[in-house]
């Protein structure tokens, strides 16, 4: 799809109704044949349209990709999602975002695709990205904070994804997996990448990739003990547009939030509600060390705090955690 039907697209979802092709013309300073042109285009592209003589044209059937069209009519948040750059497949998101931010792009502004070639988890991991099923976005933040405070995000992401799926699954039981993931039933259903640009004292931006598994309904043979989709859990079908806008729409009030405090108090309580981990036996595996013993809670700066079995409590910034066998 070009430039001139993506716009011609979003003024007749805005619409609700017939436009007239003069209306359309003068919109976009083109000719009533071009007009018909990108008509033709967005039809190509799977979107009914309606033409009646005399009347114009209006918008009758969406394709459920997350493109910007579709996704408005569900958006209530201010400033996330409201300017988007939708591609059909790119290698990474997270990879564009970071070149939009860079350019100086708004905060807020979401690179989403329908496919990726090159998706990435934390670690450097894979994460496998097939069209027409489930949700790649990447949001840019612009927080005017020390680098220091920047990993809490991770968690704060988690934590609006939680909400989302909890109000748009009502059946779904996720839980929030330190720090990144959520889980269904001991599988992986979304994973958070958070990448920042900083000098010591401040965030210059942040880009958070987002990888949702919604109506994926065949895994790969290695992964179906790992991960799993919405779809999987509840055998219904789910609108993408509709969920993104829901992600985005908890995000935005939980990031003005914790702008104005110190750290992720505020949401400490419902980390720890919906926490995977909470007074399980673990395994976290770092760099130099491997740390082992009982989760008794998240700290006010994002740390999973670990009591060793010699009454030792170890705070934990990063590394792998593992549940231990027999503790899920």
């Amino acid at each position: 799809m070009n430039v001139v039907a993506a716009q011609i697209l979003n003024r007749l979802s805005k619409a609700g109704d017939f436009l007239s092709g003069e209306e359309l013309c003068l919109a976009f300073g083109i000719t009533r044949s071009a007009v018909w042109k990108h008509i033709c285009i967005l039809r190509k592209d799977g979107y009914e349209v309606d033409a009646v003589t005399g009347r114009g044209y209006r918008l009758s059937g969406l394709t459920g990709r997350p493109v910007e069209a579709e996704v408005a009519p569900f958006l209530t948040c201010q400033r996330f999602g409201r300017s988007m750059q939708y591609h059909g497949v790119t290698a990474s998101t997270n990879l564009l975002a970071k070149a939009l931010a860079s350019d100086g792009a708004p905060e807020g502004s979401v690179v989403v695709a329908d496919a990726q070639t090159g998706g990435r988890g934390r670690m450097g991991r894979t994460w496998v990205s097939p069209s027409g099923v489930n949700l790649y976005f990447s949001l840019i933040l612009r927080p005017a904070l020390p680098s220091i405070r920047i990993p809490q995000l991770t968690l704060l992401v988690a934590a609006a994804i939680h909400q989302a799926l909890s109000s748009f699954a009502v059946d779904l039981l996720p839980l929030i997996k330190w720090p990144n993931d959520i889980l269904v039933n001991g599988r992986k259903l979304c994973g958070v990448l958070c990448e920042m640009q900083s000098e010591a004292d401040l965030a210059h931006f942040v880009v958070i990739g987002i990888g949702i598994n919604v109506n994926l309904s065949l895994l790969p043979s290695e992964l179906q003990d790992s991960a799993t989709s919405l779809f999987l859990e509840t055998g219904c079908q789910f609108s993408r547009p509709e969920l993104f806008a829901s992600v985005l729409n908890h995000l935005e009030p939980l990031y003005d939030a914790w702008l104005l405090k110190e750290d992720l108090g505020f949401i400490l309580p419902y980390l720890e509600q919906y926490s995977l981990l909470q007074s399980k036996e673990v395994t976290v595996d770092q760099l130099n060390r491997t740390v082992c013993g009982r989760v008794s809670g998240i700290s006010r700066v994002g740390e999973l705090k670990i009591d060793g079995a010699e009454g030792q409590t170890y705070l934990i910034s990063s590394g792998e955690a593992h549940l231990r066998k027999g503790t899920l």
